[in-house]
């Protein structure tokens, strides 16, 4: 159930209240969780792409989740009580907000929160993000991302496993499966962590109505509150681009560099605008 206002004093300024009932079921966790969340924001819209945007809010959480319990080396559930106060705040000199060809983007999300499960736990979850873009030649641009994030305040295993860290995926590093990268358990499924760094390199090749991409991604998941850069995996893969009046419709291939046991060869990506 949402509530939505929108143009709330000011154009593009949206008021948001919801209440919802989810069951995620992943390899990292399985959670049953109500959520009452609301959220003030001035974001970018395709008509009006904005240098500054923000959004403040709350969220309360009611979450039954399952982890792994390293002491007796198997999985159990938990109930945890959330209550987080998420801020965001971004800043964008790009050109488009989908197919971006110049400029850069900066984007910083901080979220003080505290679980109740056995005892109470007050920690800080942060993100910063940054992209670059710069174009070589009429037809060539070349992108490029990094992210770095980390949560300070509490150990690994007393995080809901659901307000962990994970990486992997089309939105992180491909050529992994979606939260497939860092720390895992006995049956090789990832199990989060406090910190991760990320980074991304593509160029992008336009003719006409289509183009081609050849990218590099990096990354890894850390059980340390401050990202190691180290032990670093990759994946490398070539894209496909339709490019139509509402922004390039995306398909990426991806395969990890050194591929380990349980790893797919390859990895499919679909979605709408750039990877970043």
């Amino acid at each position: 159930m949402i509530f939505n206002r929108s143009n709330a004093g000011r154009r593009d300024r949206t008021i948001e209240l919801s209440l919802s009932a989810l069951h995620k079921n992943y390899d990292a966790f399985d959670a049953y969780t109500g959520r009452l969340a609301g959220t003030l924001s001035y974001q970018s819209t395709p008509i009006w792409q904005k240098k500054l945007t923000y959004a403040v809010g709350f969220e309360l959480l009611a979450t039954y989740e399952s982890l792994f319990e390293i002491a007796r080396l198997s999985r159990d559930r938990k109930l945890y009580y959330v209550a987080a106060l998420p801020a965001q705040i971004g800043f964008d000199r790009s050109d488009d907000l989908l197919n971006p060809s110049r400029g850069f983007r900066l984007n910083l999300r901080m979220s003080p929160e505290t679980a109740l499960g056995e005892g109470s736990r007050f920690y800080l979850r942060g993100m910063l993000e940054g992209t670059y873009y710069q174009p070589i030649a009429e037809s060539v641009v070349v992108a490029a991302r990094g992210r770095v994030g980390s949560i300070i305040g509490t150990s690994r295993d007393d995080l809901p496993p659901s307000r962990r860290y994970y990486g992997g995926g089309g939105g992180s590093v491909r050529g992994f499966g979606y939260q497939q990268l860092g720390p895992v358990d006995f049956e090789d499924n990832p199990t989060g962590g406090r910190s991760l760094n990320e980074a991304a390199a593509e160029v992008r090749y336009r003719f006409g109505d289509y183009g081609a991409v050849a990218f590099v991604d990096a990354g890894q998941v850390y059980q340390e509150s401050k990202p190691q850069f180290d032990n670093w995996r990759f994946g490398i893969g070539l894209g496909g681009r339709f490019y139509t009046n509402f922004g390039p419709v995306r398909i990426d291939v991806a395969t990890p560099v050194n591929r380990r046991r349980g790893e797919s060869r390859f990895s499919f990506y679909v979605s709408l605008g750039q990877a970043f």
